[in-house]
Formats: C-alpha cells, sequence, structure tokens
C-alpha cells in the first residue's frame, strides 16, 4: 500500500502584474494556510517521506512552510514539469519514485491536481488553494500508479473549514 498526498499551492499574490505567472508568491492569507497544511499532517500522523513540488515560486514556498510546520527536514524535490501539469504529469512524476517511499506528498496546482483528486476519488472534489487530499493506493510500486488506481480518499483539509 502507498500514500499519496496531494496539496494545492497556497493562495498567491497578484499585486504585481509586471511579474510572471511562475513568479507569483504567497499572499498574507497564504503564508498563514501553508504552515497550517503541515500542522495538519504532523497532527494526524500522516508525515510523507518524500515531498515533490512544482518548481513555481507560490507551490515551492507551499511547500517549504508546510514541511516546516510539520518537522519535516529533508529536502524537497523540485520538479518543473509539475507547473501546471494534467493529470497524467502527475502520474509519470509518481512513476518514477523510489519504491522504498511509501508516502509522497506532491504539491502543485489546479485545474490539474483538482482533476487528479476527482479521477483518484472517482468523484468531483473542489481543491480551493491550501487544499489537501489523502489517499491509499493498494499498489507496492509506484510505477503501477494510474488513473484507474482503485485509490481511497482517507482525508482532506481545507483551511476555510479549520479542520
Amino acid at each position: 500500500m502507498k500514500r499519496l498526498l496531494i496539496l494545492r499551492h497556497a493562495k498567491s499574490s497578484w499585486a504585481d502584474s509586471s511579474i510572471d505567472d511562475w513568479q507569483r508568491p504567497l499572499n498574507d492569507r497564504g503564508e498563514r494556510d501553508a504552515p497550517r497544511a503541515g500542522e495538519w499532517l504532523r497532527a494526524r500522523d500522516l508525515l510523507p517521506d518524500l515531498i515533490i513540488s512544482s518548481d513555481a515560486i507560490r507551490a515551492r514556498a507551499t511547500a517549504e512552510a508546510a514541511a516546516e510546520a510539520a518537522g519535516l527536514s529533508k529536502a524537497i524535490v523540485l520538479e518543473p514539469s509539475l507547473y501546471h501539469a494534467a493529470p497524467e504529469d502527475v502520474i509519470e512524476v509518481l512513476n518514477a519514485v523510489n519504491d522504498e517511499m511509501r508516502s509522497v506528498l506532491i504539491v502543485g496546482h489546479n485545474p490539474g491536481l483538482e482533476e487528479l483528486v476527482g479521477k483518484l476519488a472517482g468523484e468531483a472534489h473542489g481543491m480551493p488553494t491550501a487544499g489537501l487530499f489523502v489517499f491509499d493506493v493498494p499498489i507496492t510500486r509506484w510505477r503501477d500508479l494510474d488513473l484507474a488506481s482503485d485509490a481511497s480518499l482517507i482525508e482532506m483539509w481545507q483551511p476555510r473549514r479549520g479542520d
């Protein structure tokens, strides 16, 4: 059994229209919500063995803040292909993960992550900024993960709900 955690980046700033989308930082709310996701993971003992994040500034900042709040000191793997990735692209990244990793946290963007969650859960779920979904997947090798995998949605967290 593998555990897949999917985290959408926290709320980003649109204050500076001169910067490229990839460079947008977190806004104040995003800076508050990203660590809350990490605290939630720690409180439920759902700490990942590996964090893979889009290399966009807002995703990387979310991954770093969540990891720090969760008490994780492992390096975060930055994966450029996760920037606005489709569900199939995320699966491709996960298929390359070392099988020693039981639990992986992916940090990225909508609409791809919301579509991935919907496919894995078998039903649509809204994925707000800093939304976090936890799946158990009945596979022993990451390369066996696909969009048809019989994943079980274990838990989800949304910052506005405050769980």
